[in-house]
């Protein structure tokens, strides 16, 4: 069967390899690939303070919803991460729930061939290989869920956030952040588990850049354009998408093409890398020199600015010592600090006697609109 296999990418047809095959007959069920049964594993593999903490987000998103009262176990039935074989009467988690919310030890035993990981390499310095990590050295529970959960702020603690009202609240989830949020998403969903692979998150100072095992179920073009949705583990889009992550059935990559264009930044770009049986995307997110970071400038005081300037000659300063240099209070230089924290241009590491600022890759930009 093999050798009459072939596959057509953007320079033509070529023979599939033994994984490809696998591959495109599992992608040929209409179902996904995440409702598998995964005899041997229950809910003794299920990590309770996961789930407890999916349940609370989507008590939340949903608090009238008749599952919110039912015990874990139907609870995972009904969203797809426990099943039944009705022939044989055997009850296991599905593929979706132990990637989503197993213990990290029963994830690692059973997909042994995948690894979730984020590497930040911002702000690097002297002999650094990268300024933080987050991979399987037993710190965390290693399930998708908490993946997500552990990444998102660290890709979107540098993004801008306008200041901005609705009625008397303050929205801080701008369409950037929306964008990398689906994203991420995206990656997880439209991953192949059952390949040697990683699921990996990269940030850099110009952008960010996604990995997944996997090739494309559609055409890059049909993705762009939007409107067709062919996610090959569904019940954990579904899982996603009920406590806010994610978009409606085709419009997720389109949303992130407009987040994208309407702040001036390059197009995101979409590659099928099919020599490594993965899919890549970057999305660059260098501000220094558009209008959209010009307008944001104006949000600005001068003193904040001032400020800014300040820490990024001296990232060891105390907030006395900026209140000496702008002549003002400790007080009203803690609010200002507040206020740059709060708009992704400046954040604090360590404590207040042995701490240190960082001016992030936002802030540095600023700095050189200003310039």
């Amino acid at each position: 069967m093999q050798n009459g296999s072939y596959k057509r990418n953007h320079e033509g047809d070529y023979k599939c390899n033994e994984q490809e095959l696998k591959m495109m007959l599992r992608d040929a069920n209409d179902e996904g690939n995440d409702g598998i049964l995964l005899e041997n594993y229950g809910m003794e593999d299920i990590d309770g303070e996961t789930l407890r903490k999916y349940r609370q987000l989507f008590k939340t998103d949903h608090p009238e919803h008749a599952w919110n009262d039912l015990e874990d176990k139907e609870f995972l039935r009904n969203m797809g991460g426990y099943g039944k074989n009705r022939n044989t009467g055997t009850e296991a988690l599905t593929l979706a729930g132990l990637l989503m919310f197993g213990k990290g030890l029963s994830v690692r035993e059973r997909f042994s061939n995948v690894r979730m990981d984020y590497v930040d390499y911002t702000n690097i310095s002297g002999e650094q290989r990268y300024s933080d990590r987050l991979t399987y050295d037993g710190s965390w529970e290693n399930n998708l869920f908490n993946f997500i959960r552990m990444v998102l702020p660290k890709l979107t603690r540098d993004l801008p956030r306008p200041f901005k009202m609705e009625g008397m609240q303050r929205i801080d989830d701008t369409p950037l952040h929306k964008a990398v949020r689906e994203a991420v998403t995206n990656a997880v969903i439209h991953s192949d588990y059952m390949l040697n692979g990683v699921l990996r998150i990269e940030k850099h100072d110009e952008g960010f850049v996604l990995k997944n095992p996997g090739l494309l179920k559609l055409p890059v073009r049909a993705i762009y354009e939007g409107g067709e949705s062919k996610s090959r583990n569904p019940r954990m889009q579904d899982m996603l998408r009920m406590i806010g992550y994610g978009e409606n059935l085709g419009s997720g990559f389109p949303s992130i093409l407009k987040a994208w264009h309407d702040t001036r930044l390059a197009e995101p770009m979409l590659v099928e890398q099919t020599e490594l049986m993965q899919v890549e995307l970057t999305m660059q997110i260098v501000l220094g020199n558009n209008d959209f970071l010009k307008d944001f400038l104006k949000e600005l005081t001068e003193r904040q600015i001032d400020i800014l300037k300040i820490i990024n000659t001296d990232f060891l300063i105390t907030t006395q010592g900026i209140a000496d240099k702008t002549g003002t209070t400790d007080r009203t230089v803690r609010n200002d600090i507040k206020t740059l924290k709060e708009k992704g241009l400046l954040d604090r590491e360590g404590g207040r006697k042995d701490g240190k600022w960082i001016v992030t890759g936002n802030g540095v930009a600023l700095l050189e609109v200003i310039r």
